[in-house]
C-alpha cells in the first residue's frame, strides 16, 4: 500500500495527540491521548490491507519521508518500506505497549451548544493562544451570543484574546485545555455538552474530535 497526502496529514495530527497507535483493517483510524482528554476519529481515502500497532507514529513517519512515496508492505513482525532497491524494516509493537481507544463510537450524551468555527477564526485564535501563552480556552455565552476566548484561568490578570462565533439562548461557560485543541486545521461544526464533552465535526474532511470539558472551571445555567 502507499500512503496518500490527506493520510499523511492526518497521521501527523494524530501523532501529536498519542505517540502510539493502532492501524486496523479498512479505512477508519482513531486515537487517544494518554490522559483520556481527547479522542479522535478519521475516514481515510487509503484502505489499511492488516492490523496493526506502531510504538512511535513520529519516528514512523520520519521512516517514510526518508523515501519518495514508498510502498508498505507488511509480514508478521515489521511494515517494510520500500522504493527503488532499498528498503526499511520497521518493527511492529504489541497492542499493549500503547494507549488505543474503545472500540465504540463516541456520542454527545446531550448537546446544550452549538456554533460554526471557522479556519480563519481557529487558526487566529490558536495563533493568540500561542503569542500569549494562554492554557485555557472557553467558549463563554451570557444568553445571546457565544465568544470563544484564550486565557488563562488562575490568572485574572494574564492577556486575553476573544471573539464572537456564534448566538445562544443559554447561559454557559465550557473551558478547555489549550493543549487539547490539536485538530487539523479547518471549519469545525461544534457542539457542547454540558455533561463535560464536546464534538468537533471538521466540515471538509472525514475526521471528527471528542474534547473534555475542565468540570471544575465550567458551568452551564445562571
Amino acid at each position: 500500500m502507499k500512503l496518500s497526502n490527506e493520510t499523511l496529514t492526518v497521521l501527523k495530527n494524530f501523532a501529536s495527540i498519542n505517540s502510539g497507535i493502532e492501524f486496523r483493517s479498512g479505512n477508519f483510524l482513531s486515537t487517544m491521548s494518554p490522559g483520556k482528554t481527547v479522542l479522535a476519529k478519521a475516514e481515510l481515502n487509503d484502505t489499511i490491507p492488516d492490523s496493526f500497532c506502531i510504538f512511535d507514529l513520529n519516528q514512523f513517519l520520519s521512516v517514510h519521508s526518508l523515501f519518495k512515496d514508498p510502498d508498505l508492505v507488511f509480514d508478521d513482525y515489521n511494515v517494510i518500506f520500500e522504493s527503488g532497491g532499498s528498503k526499511t524494516k520497521y518493527r511492529k509493537t504489541a497492542k499493549e505497549m500503547i494507549i488505543t481507544p474503545p472500540d465504540k463510537d463516541l456520542s454527545l450524551p446531550s448537546v446544550d451548544a452549538e456554533f460554526k468555527l471557522t479556519e480563519d477564526t481557529f487558526a487566529a485564535l490558536m495563533k493568540s493562544a500561542n503569542v500569549l501563552q494562554s492554557p485555557n480556552i472557553s467558549v463563554e455565552s451570557d444568553g445571546e451570543k457565544i465568544f470563544v476566548t484564550c486565557y488563562n484561568s488562575k490568572d485574572d490578570s494574564a492577556h486575553t484574546y476573544s471573539t464572537e462565533v456564534g448566538e445562544s439562548t443559554n447561559v454557559f461557560k465550557a473551558v478547555f485545555l489549550t493543549e487539547n485543541w490539536k485538530m487539523i486545521p479547518g471549519t469545525y461544526d461544534v457542539k457542547i455538552s454540558s455533561r463535560g464533552l464536546a464534538e468537533f465535526n471538521h466540515t471538509t474532511q472525514d475526521v471528527d474530535y471528542w474534547i473534555a470539558i475542565e468540570a471544575k472551571e465550567s458551568k452551564f445555567g445562571e
